[in-house]
């Protein structure tokens, strides 16, 4: 019997194990997937649960049924990919694999800063962004709200909290001279017209050097804020930062072109995890899970799988609100309610899917 774990059920993940079954999985191989929750959780719309806009059911969906396919829920805490086994808090055997799917995501970046950890929320997991949730909406009418990052996650938190809270402030910092640095002139304009619209600050060239309960620091000047939101960046799951495989500057492990660490074939990055010309993504994790089930599907079966296509993005949106966004979609800038209707339609696929 041979045995393919998963660790982490994330966009990635969840696409291998669709790929997996509609592929047919062959009679002597069963599949164990980790995760931390009973639930694939929708990242892309957890700053809808920060704003209180969204119920928590509306980013879950349940994971695949399947004869062949068990899951263990609970916390990794080592991956040890000589003795081939993960082993789970609270938990005294281990699971053993003869092949593994690393797709454990990322958690924040906090650049080394002081006191950013500690005293700052975070959306990079459900659990983190429900404590968000709960400081953002027990605040008291003309509390200030700071979001630090003003890329993708950074303007969505902050324009969700806007629509939800419209008696908070909300200041947004920003590192350089324009928001959404990633996106075209024409988004970044238009972004910064809502934000003006709409009464949220945003502080330019911003440069946080610590961070205590209830004030940062920003070039020097101590600024106080009651609650104080960290979207400053990102870095793969810390088990993988341990992993002895050769890694690129930002981390994330390098691997060929089926995804597979070269020192350790039967081993399989996926996402966050894995070293990319692209920018990470929900749309990215989902397209290479797919490509390592079909790669996967082959090789438990003996045959050599086909190299996969050059991955063609399609585009990344981004909502202001729930009637209006942004993206880049296709080679083309689009602005208004026609982006943030695209988002809500991938966000339907994907349910469906």
């Amino acid at each position: 019997m041979k045995r393919i774990v998963m660790v982490g059920g994330g966009y990635g993940g969840m696409n291998a194990l669709h790929q997996l079954i509609n592929n047919g999985i062959a009679d002597d191989v069963e599949v164990i997937l980790i995760d931390r929750n009973p639930y694939h959780a929708l990242k892309t719309e957890f700053y809808a649960i920060v704003a209180g806009t969204k119920a928590d059911k509306e980013v879950r969906l349940e994971f695949p049924d399947h004869p062949q396919i068990s899951y263990i829920f609970g916390e990794v805490v080592e991956i040890n990919t000589e003795e081939e086994h993960i082993r789970l808090r609270n938990r005294e055997e281990t699971v053993s694999y003869d092949y593994l799917l690393i797709g454990l995501g990322c958690e924040d970046n906090y650049h080394g800063i002081p006191g950013a950890m500690e005293y700052t929320e975070s959306v990079q997991s459900i659990f983190k962004a429900r404590q968000a949730s709960n400081k953002v909406n027990n605040l008291p009418a003309y509390s200030q709200i700071s979001v630090v990052g003003a890329g993708l996650s950074g303007i969505e938190v902050a324009s969700e909290i806007r629509e939800s809270r419209a008696d908070l402030k909300i200041r947004l910092l920003d590192r350089g001279s324009s928001v959404l640095s990633a996106f075209d002139d024409k988004i970044q304009k238009y972004v910064e017209d809502w934000f003006r619209d709409n009464n949220v600050s945003i502080l330019h060239h911003s440069n946080v050097e610590a961070v205590d309960e209830g004030i940062f620091y920003n070039n020097g000047e101590g600024i106080e804020s009651d609650v104080i939101i960290w979207t400053a960046g990102v870095r793969p799951h810390y088990l993988v930062r341990t992993l002895p495989f050769e890694k690129d500057r930002h981390e994330k492990i390098i691997v060929n072109d089926f995804y597979q660490v070269p020192s350790h074939p039967n081993v399989y990055v996926v996402g966050d995890c894995a070293a990319s010309e692209f920018s990470p993504s929900a749309q990215l994790a989902g397209i290479q899970g797919e490509q390592i089930g079909d790669a996967l599907s082959n090789v438990i079966r003996g045959r050599q799988p086909e190299k996969p296509k050059p991955i063609k993005l399609k585009g990344q949106l981004g909502s202001l609100g729930k009637s209006d966004g942004f993206g880049n979609m296709y080679r083309r800038a689009f602005t208004g309610f026609l982006p943030r209707l695209a988002k809500s339609g991938v966000l339907w696929l994907n349910k469906r899917h």
